[in-house]
């Protein structure tokens, strides 16, 4: 030990063999910044070997580079849990067609009444079903994530139709569900109330019309559901046993997820090769595969395979409400059962014999609501589209003998299964008025009932609580001036 002539700190001279080498360290001892400068000292010293020591840092940057390798998981890891969530998330968008906030109440559930309540509810309409959450659409997507099931409406089967009857509130219409289920969608705003209606009745348009049909395609989805599921849930097992010293690569996991499940993707794309090559239903129809449904059909095409000008299935109903339904208190308002109104069309479809007599058609609204909803699933209604605007100028004019002739004319030019079907639907309806005392149902109920059923535009352009009110008074018109107009 030497110490320095101008200062008493020691300096310490390292071994002499290293210093043959011509590597000399001097480690200076200061009582005040003794860490600092041996961190600095280390970073000089030469090994035996000439080789640099790797020394250890307390760098804050350095030590987080350290503890990072230590927190994140593995590549594979991630990649696996964000494409559990990317599915999720992707399912979800895709399925959605439209989502916003409208006032719902639940009126009846599985064909118990309820009591009329309103709320606030984020909307969500996918292809087959509507979905009603009572937070915002963050928080809808989060509770799907979740698991937190909402309530939730099929659209198969399902009948849409305005209900201005049904609350006091303007823009109402009612969605009644297969399983009995009434729902009641309101907005202030014309055109979101109308793009709503129009947006879920061609959901409800597309789905199929026959049950069997119905029943093969939520199979299909199931299928394909539990398949997706499965997978996701082969991720997540991965996951949890996974051990940090037995992580495989990501290739070779999707590698080994791909042979285990090789059984169900060779099922999954039979499936979807049988779906995207399935015949479109008029191709089915013209090889006699399937036979022309009565439900659906155009009323001419109708008329021309029964060789008559007025549907059989029509007649039937008619006649079964004359027979014990003309003192049936609001008859034709009253709603029936849909699950047995939806029996009764697929037994007519289906062209077995009909017999409106048997026990089980016994609730004449049964019968009521079947006809209305054959006149609702024409493709085009009874009023024909080119008509509707004559209609509505006809009715807007101020003398009543004008409007009873113009109507007149106009009925006169329609095509004959239209007018002569017309002529026997208001004949019949003339006795439901004429029997208002017992059934309480007048010419202005009977035309709010039939006015949008029978009359509407192709395209709703105008205001559409307008157009309701001449709908309303046109049926009206027709039933208070039934023997002058078809005379």
């Amino acid at each position: 030990m030497q110490k320095s002539p101008n200062s008493d700190i020691p300096v310490e001279t390292l071994n002499p063999t290293r210093q043959g080498t011509g590597a000399v360290q001097m480690r200076i001892k200061n009582a005040n910044s003794h860490h600092d400068r041996l961190s600095q000292s280390k970073s000089m010293i030469l090994t035996d070997a000439g080789k640099v020591t790797e020394p250890i840092s307390r760098h804050r940057r350095n030590h987080s580079q350290h503890v990072l390798k230590d927190v994140i998981p593995p590549l594979e890891q991630l990649v696996s849990v964000s494409l559990h969530y990317f599915l999720i998330y992707a399912f979800f968008l895709q399925m959605v067609e439209k989502e916003g906030y409208l006032q719902k109440a639940k009126i009846a559930d599985g064909g118990k009444k309820l009591r009329k309540n309103w709320s606030t509810s984020w909307i969500v309409l996918s292809s087959r079903k509507i979905e009603f959450y009572k937070e915002s659409k963050q928080q809808a997507l989060s509770n799907m994530k979740t698991g937190n099931k909402p309530e939730s409406v099929d659209l198969y089967g399902a009948h849409i139709e305005w209900a201005k009857e049904k609350s006091s509130r303007k823009n109402v219409f009612q969605i009644t569900t297969l399983s009995g289920n009434e729902f009641l969608l309101q907005s202030d705003i014309d055109f979101i109330i109308l793009d709503w209606f129009h947006a879920i009745k061609n959901a409800i348009d597309r789905l199929p019309k026959d049950p069997s049909s119905h029943s093969r395609n939520l199979e299909l989805f199931k299928i394909q559901r539990s398949s997706s599921t499965e997978l996701l849930s082969h991720y997540d097992s991965d996951i949890k046993e996974q051990k940090p010293e037995h992580r495989k690569s990501l290739m070779f996991r999707l590698h080994h997820s791909a042979s285990d499940t090789s059984d169900k993707n060779r099922v999954k794309s039979r499936l979807k090769k049988f779906i995207t090559r399935r015949p479109s239903l008029k191709t089915l129809q013209e090889k006699g595969l399937i036979k022309d449904q009565i439900f659906g059909s155009h009323l001419h095409t109708l008329c021309e395979r029964e060789n008559s000008t007025v549907p059989r299935f029509v007649k039937q109903c008619i006649e079964a409400v004359e027979k014990r339904g003309l003192d049936v208190d609001g008859i034709y308002r009253v709603s029936g059962n849909l699950a047995t109104i939806q029996k009764l069309r697929f037994i007519v479809n289906q062209e077995e014999k009909l017999n409106l007599d048997d026990s089980q058609w016994e609730d004449i609204h049964v019968v009521t609501g079947a006809l209305k909803m054959f006149f609702r699933d024409l493709p085009e209604p009874l009023f024909p589209y080119s008509f509707f605007e004559q209609f509505v100028e006809a009715i807007k004019k101020q003398d009543n003998n004008t409007r009873i002739e113009a109507i007149k004319s106009l009925v006169q030019k329609l095509p004959p299964p239209n007018r002569d079907t017309m002529k026997v639907l208001f004949g019949h309806l003339t006795k439901i008025v004429a029997r208002a005392s017992k059934n309480l149902m007048s010419t202005h109920s009977l035309g709010i009932v039939f006015g949008p059923t029978l009359l509407r535009a192709e395209n709703e352009t105008g205001n559409m609580a307008v157009h309701m009110v001449y709908q309303n008074q046109i049926a009206e018109l027709m039933l208070s001036a039934y023997d002058q107009i078809f005379s």
